[in-house]
């Protein structure tokens, strides 16, 4: 049997995310967030199909007692879902789909689902966001909205205005750093949102210019935060004081380079703590009702 170093649960506000361990399964998964000190996980039912150091493929969806030791896991490390993502607005789709995969994710305790679209039909996907919202909200989750220059939902301004549309208390903004920063906005921007619009942020680092041939080049293959030239000390100093920052930082180059996952994560976590120490926001723990 593993025996993994025992880190106190601090007041902290740090999520690792799915992204960052490229396909670890979920108990594993669970207990590196653990051995790191970070509280919550963000989630997905399937792994990963980026998975460069060949982890045994799972399926929360399909397999219950994979379910049921995920949950013990995240009761023994006192870790919980932050975030449960895959929840994709597609031309021609129905998120009404997704209702099995919902009830899987509330069973597993996510606090919040993520959403994206595909789909170029705007207002079509503004009632999908609704129908979807609605749905997770009868399950006790909350909703975020997420926006990238790849995405239908292209920029900050698009995403208020899906807010607006949607108009649930439970259908809010979540900020990637990295996807904030490349639509073309300063923390000044960010500032001037109503803060009780954030409801989650994906803290990662890049530059400033995309990199890759196409936008998931560097999507997939981010920065420790701090490495790069986004500004995320002034972000984070805007950024409300009491959500869970998750740090979404799949570092691809360096999975398929030979570093192990533990080894990217512990360098994204304590990069992460030292830029919250400098902004004085450390020590804010998160809401916790759903």
């Amino acid at each position: 049997m593993p025996t993994h170093t025992t880190v106190p649960i601090a007041a902290g506000r740090l999520a690792l995310e799915h992204q960052t361990v490229l396909g670890l399964p979920p108990v594993e998964f669970v207990h590196l967030a653990a051995d790191l000190g970070c509280r919550y996980i963000a989630a997905v039912l399937v792994g990963n199909p980026v998975n460069p150091h060949g982890y045994e493929p799972f399926s929360l969806r399909d397999d219950a007692a994979l379910r049921h030791r995920t949950i013990a896991a995240m009761r023994e490390r006192e870790v919980s879902i932050s975030l449960a993502e895959g929840f994709v607005v597609r031309p021609g789709g129905d998120v009404r789909g997704y209702a099995a995969d919902l009830d899987v994710m509330a069973g597993l305790g996510a606090a919040v689902i993520n959403t994206v679209t595909m789909d170029p039909d705007l207002g079509r996907s503004h009632d999908e966001f609704g129908t979807l919202a609605e749905m997770a909200g009868e399950r006790g989750m909350q909703t975020t909205i997420e926006f990238a220059p790849s995405l239908t939902i292209g920029d900050l301004d698009s995403a208020l205005a899906a807010v607006r549309h949607v108009a649930r208390p439970d259908f809010r903004l979540l900020i990637d750093t990295m996807h904030l920063v490349r639509s073309g906005h300063t923390p000044a921007d960010l500032a001037a949102v109503d803060p009780t619009l954030i409801a989650y942020a994906q803290l990662s680092d890049n530059t400033i210019r995309q990199r890759g041939t196409v936008y998931r080049e560097d999507s997939i293959d981010r920065m420790v935060p701090g490495e790069g030239e986004l500004p995320l000390r002034d972000i984070l100093a805007v950024l409300p004081p009491d959500i869970v920052i998750g740090l979404e930082v799949p570092m691809l180059s360096a999975a398929q380079a030979g570093e192990p996952t533990e080894e990217r994560a512990r360098r994204c976590v304590q990069a992460a703590r030292d830029l919250l120490t400098a902004t004085g926001a450390v020590d804010q723990a998160p809401r916790t009702e759903r």
